[in-house]
């Protein structure tokens, strides 16, 4: 038994909640990788995008991780994807 408090948990909770914070833990620095990844590509200007073949707009679909689908030609629509307000 594992006691937090007055209340006793069963052993196996121990495992399920070092499991839970560990993923929250990969989710959080994930999206850390994510954020830093984003400004570092905004802080490029339009031709430095250009040479490595992403345009401004196509910043997000880059970062969202879609290895799915290829990304779309420069300036192409992208089906599916909403601008954040």
């Amino acid at each position: 038994m594992l006691t937090f408090g007055a209340v006793q948990y069963p052993t196996w909770t121990k495992g399920m909640f070092s499991h839970l914070f560990r993923a929250l833990a990969e989710r959080y620095e994930e999206w850390r990788r994510r954020e830093q990844a984003y400004r570092e590509l905004s802080a490029l200007d339009d031709r430095s995008l250009a040479d490595i073949g992403i345009s401004r707009s196509d910043i997000p679909y880059v970062l969202a991780d879609r290895t799915e689908r290829a990304l779309p030609p420069s300036g192409a629509p992208i089906r599916g994807f909403r601008h954040a307000a």
